[in-house]
């Protein structure tokens, strides 16, 4: 679904991904470790669709979020700690590129496309995953959340990226799977594209800016691809 109007398409020479629920499913593996976490500390766990409407704005704000109200900072901080200590075990056990996804990348990677990663996740795991999934993609930056830098939705990390790859941010499509992905391309003027198979659903999307939407992988090379006297309907 395309809903913006754009004449000269091809113009777009970089492409910057959200990673967890953009180019890697991780909602099992964190979905199990916060429940670890929580069932340790004798409060109600969660499934993986409830987790999935709170991914994505790092892992204190997902505790806070499934946490009984007027839970102590004291308590906060164990559980967060616990989960941490078993996410950092588990976080590759189950984690898996979305289908259609190293296609994608290859192609991308055929056309010349200069491409980053621009996440919430913690630095390090951010790295490790995506040199595990993605060994072969000359990636130009890699950024997960990094100590004294703002995380998304602040566009410092994207503009970053952008200027690694000698881009203007016109010429750059941010593409994720939340809202915080969305208003992160707005914050950076860039174009955004929102995955239709994350943690997030079409109107999250829609209402936050998208200008493209898609459903599957093939169809951002259609967006990419197309020829410049032809407007997106």
């Amino acid at each position: 679904m395309y809903l913006k109007d754009v004449d000269y398409l091809n113009t777009y020479k970089g492409v910057i991904f959200d990673l967890d629920g953009t180019l890697l499913n991780s909602l099992e593996d964190i979905g199990d470790s916060m429940n670890k976490a929580l069932d340790h500390m004798k409060f109600p766990i969660f499934n993986y669709d409830e987790y999935k409407l709170k991914v994505g704005g790092g892992f204190k704000n997902l505790l806070i979020n499934y946490l009984p109200e007027g839970t102590s900072e004291e308590l906060s901080e164990e559980t967060l700690a616990l989960f941490l200590e078993a996410y950092g075990k588990n976080y590759s056990n189950k984690t898996k590129p979305y289908d259609g996804i190293i296609e994608l990348l290859n192609e991308l990677k055929a056309r010349g496309i200069k491409l980053g990663v621009n996440s919430n996740k913690r630095d390090d795991y951010t790295n490790y995953l995506v040199n595990k999934h993605f060994s072969d993609i000359p990636f130009v930056k890699t950024f997960g959340d990094r100590q004294g830098i703002v995380r998304k939705p602040d566009p410092s990390s994207a503009l970053e990226i952008a200027r690694a790859m000698d881009l203007r941010v016109e010429q750059v499509l941010f593409i994720g799977d939340s809202s915080i992905d969305m208003i992160t391309a707005k914050n950076a003027n860039m174009d955004s594209v929102g995955v239709l198979w994350g943690f997030r659903g079409r109107e999250e999307l829609k209402s936050n800016g998208a200008n493209y939407l898609v459903e599957k992988p093939s169809e951002i090379i259609d967006i990419i691809g197309k020829e410049k006297d032809k407007k997106l309907k």
